[in-house]
């Protein structure tokens, strides 16, 4: 096989598993508990969470910001709680959710909680940064418009499933809740807050 065909196969599987994704959001898909960790991941309201002592390592999600303005990634934000949230411009629940978003990525900013996005399906970044600026986010995002970032969660993890959806990472860079449908800003704020309240903890 010349190694133009295995890129081609390469692109062509990232692009159908990214596809795959994008199917699944949008359409209020429920939340998948368990994931092969019985009795390690809970689920409550839409949200899945593990507890402490059985998380597993985020992946290492980096790419070029949304702005151009160079590379972004969690390896940035050390130390800090991490609020992912993948979503696309084209996605009427990312739409619905961006405001209550923001709003909760500058109430915690002062209480080390970064906000990351990671945006896919666009195939023009300039339709995401109009969405951006449309509602007011401030906090970066990376630009993954194959879903390359998405893949690289484990299976069996706290991995996303469908689009949108959103993964808190604790100060130990591990996964520890996700949900994956849109959420209000008070949703959003009770996956968020047991995990800021982790400070100092394994």
């Amino acid at each position: 096989m010349s190694g133009t065909t295995h890129r081609r196969l390469r692109l062509a599987a990232t692009l159908g598993a990214a596809a795959v994704l994008a199917l699944t959001g949008c359409s209020g898909t429920g939340s998948a508990s368990g994931d092969g960790q019985a009795g390690f991941i809970t689920g409550k309201g839409g949200v899945d969470t593990a507890a402490a002592g059985h998380r597993q390592d985020a992946p290492d999600i980096s790419g070029t910001g949304l702005d151009g303005s160079g590379k972004v990634g969690l390896a940035d934000f050390k130390g800090k709680v991490v609020v992912l949230n993948i979503w696309g411009s084209w996605c009427s629940p990312c739409r619905a959710e961006a405001k209550g978003l923001q709003e909760v990525a500058q109430k915690y900013a002062d209480q080390g909680v970064q906000f990351l996005g990671i945006n896919t399906r666009d195939t023009d970044p300039a339709n995401a940064i109009s969405f951006e600026k449309n509602f007011g986010i401030t906090y970066p995002s990376i630009y993954d418009p194959d879903g390359t970032q998405i893949l690289k969660f484990p299976k069996g993890s706290l991995n996303p499933q469908s689009i949108p959806t959103t993964i808190v990472v604790d100060r130990q860079g591990r996964l520890a809740a996700r949900a994956m449908r849109a959420l209000s800003s008070d949703d959003l704020e009770a996956m968020l807050r047991p995990v800021v309240a982790e400070q100092g903890q394994q």
